[in-house]
């Protein structure tokens, strides 16, 4: 199908959508309603964009019109415009190629976000708790809600896990490209001759199941509470308010005491349980992107690094997309956004050249030569 053949079928769509959702039926189901305003609305961006495209198309051909008059003054504004128009047109060309990518089925989910220290001790300690902070500022500025599930500490004021789960608009969509092995370079406070150190933690983003992808059956789960413990193991409550929850098929083990309620700190576990399963069926459904996910995370050394945070140089430096950025300062205030955006590009890219290598390939013989 060619691409403006494409945009009109997904117009058409739209409009059906949006006449469904006038539609009394419709409105007096819940379920449909709910439906039909998210397809509404995960085709309301390329809709947008796709009628702000056939207005420049509108618009060039009116100047290239224009172009062909005699009266010098017509013939200058003509060209102003095309000189205006032409770049728009292709820039709106490839954003839309951009937005009929496939959807990642997982982009509009909640994530379980899994921070741990890996080679360099206190240090990558301490680094592991600035990075989920990092983590946690960029999420307030998008009003994503962050519960922390369970928290290992370490004596020097850092951590040694942090598990977490974040709830907002798109969350794994922004997140997803944030796994994999981050790492430091700095002087730790504790360094007397100011050597620069080399740490590394690593970083698991998985997106979060629901109740209807993952079934927890009863059976399936031995249940433990224990009371709440600090750091050094010091016990926090009397109350046996800490869950353990051990899934017996998979052997995968999940604890919370983050919440001084048994029944919050269950229902946090599950939640972290149900996605934990649900990664271990993604890697079996699709084994490239599970490799691609181990690979990134690897196990904490310092060779296996996406990301270098240099903070002697105020720099940070993603060695994926070869994007270096001189705000190191800012990015760990939580503004990341820029570094999130260059990632979610790169890959958007890849995905587009993929597909194109493969629409030439599947070609008939002489189709893509004339296409």
């Amino acid at each position: 199908m060619e691409f403006t053949e494409q945009l009109e079928e997904v117009e058409k769509r739209f409009e059906t959508l949006t006449g469904q959702m006038a539609d009394p039926e419709v409105i007096n189901d819940p379920d449909a309603y709910r439906k039909t305003a998210k397809a509404h609305r995960d085709l309301d961006e390329i809709v947008t964009a796709y009628r702000e495209y056939k207005k420049i198309v509108e618009d060039l051909a009116g100047a290239r019109l224009m172009s062909e008059e005699k009266d010098p003054e017509l013939l200058a504004m003509a060209e102003e415009e095309i000189a205006r128009l032409e770049p728009a047109e292709t820039e709106m060309v490839e954003r839309l190629k951009m937005l009929l990518l496939p959807k990642d089925p997982n982009d509009d989910k909640n994530v379980l976000l899994e921070i741990r220290a890996g080679a360099g001790g206190d240090e990558a300690s301490l680094f592991a708790a600035e990075i989920f902070r990092m983590y946690t500022r960029y999420a307030e500025s998008l009003r994503w809600k962050v519960e922390v599930t369970s928290m290992s500490e370490s004596g020097a004021g850092g951590a040694k896990e942090i598990l977490a789960l974040v709830n907002g608009d798109k969350v794994y969509s922004k997140l997803k490209y944030e796994s994999g092995v981050h790492r430091v370079q700095r002087v730790p406070v504790t360094e007397q001759q100011g050597r620069i150190h080399t740490s590394t933690i690593t970083v698991a983003v998985m997106p979060e199941a629901d109740e209807v992808e993952i079934k927890l059956e009863a059976k399936d789960v031995r249940v433990d509470t224990f009371c709440s413990s600090g750091p050094g193991g010091q016990s926090v409550n009397t109350t046996y308010s800490a869950v353990r929850l051990t899934h017996l098929p998979t052997g995968l083990v999940v604890s919370c005491q983050d919440e001084k309620s048994q029944i919050k700190n269950r229902a946090k576990a599950e939640r972290v349980l149900r996605s934990r399963l649900y990664e271990l069926e993604l890697e079996k459904q699709q084994q490239a992107i599970g490799a691609d996910r181990r690979s990134q995370v690897g196990t904490g050394d310092r060779s296996e690094k996406i990301r270098t945070y240099n903070f002697k140089e105020n720099r940070v430096t993603d060695h994926r997309i070869g994007v270096t950025m001189h705000q190191l300062d800012r990015i760990m205030e939580g503004e990341i956004g820029e570094l999130i955006s260059a990632c979610t590009t790169f890959y958007n890219a890849q995905k587009l050249k993929e597909q194109a290598e493969s629409s030439h390939h599947d070609a008939p013989n002489g189709a893509a030569a004339r296409n």
